[in-house]
């Protein structure tokens, strides 16, 4: 294993043991269901495309713009609604199914499109964490909605955001 590897692996425990110390009773307003997986999405999806000998049509770039039409349609759903509260309190039940159905289009083009560059998603979603969590430590973050790059480090004084090399 090399070097990079080896700073990756590291990363991607660093972040699932984080993960694992969070206590869920914070987090219990809303869940997902543990099924599907990520990977059986992208197995369901991949078994799709094949049946109709799809993947010829797939390469990334095609997949991504399909992606961005998707997003597309969803903003569509929330444009002149104002701010939009937590749990879409005032949209009829059949606006939150087409919000569901327009997600549910987003993230099967999202994996088909990691599957298509041969990312691993879950292990991208791990890295991103720990790098966003040194980019937006928590003593100078918390509560605050500025870029990372507003966060100067105290410690150099030298003007460089965290991360910034």
């Amino acid at each position: 294993m090399d070097e990079r590897e080896a700073g990756k692996r590291k990363m991607r425990e660093h972040a699932l043991e984080d993960a694992e110390s969070v206590n869920p009773e914070h987090l219990n307003e809303f869940t997902f269901s543990e099924d599907p997986s990520l990977e059986k999405i992208r197995e369901m999806q991949a078994v799709f495309c094949k049946e109709r000998n799809w993947d010829q049509f797939h390469s990334p770039r095609n997949v991504l713009l399909a992606l961005v039409g998707e997003v597309g349609e969803l903003a569509e759903i929330f444009q002149w609604k104002g701010e939009v509260g937590v749990g879409l309190p005032d949209f009829s039940e059949k606006e939150k199914d087409h919000v569901a159905q327009e997600m549910s289009d987003i993230l099967i083009y999202l994996v088909r499109l990691a599957d298509r560059c041969r990312i691993d998603l879950p292990a991208a979603v791990l890295q991103k964490f720990q790098q966003n969590r040194e980019k937006y430590p928590v003593h100078k973050a918390y509560g605050k909605n500025k870029k990372y790059t507003e966060y100067v480090s105290e410690d150099d004084g030298k003007g460089k955001a965290n991360g910034d090399k």
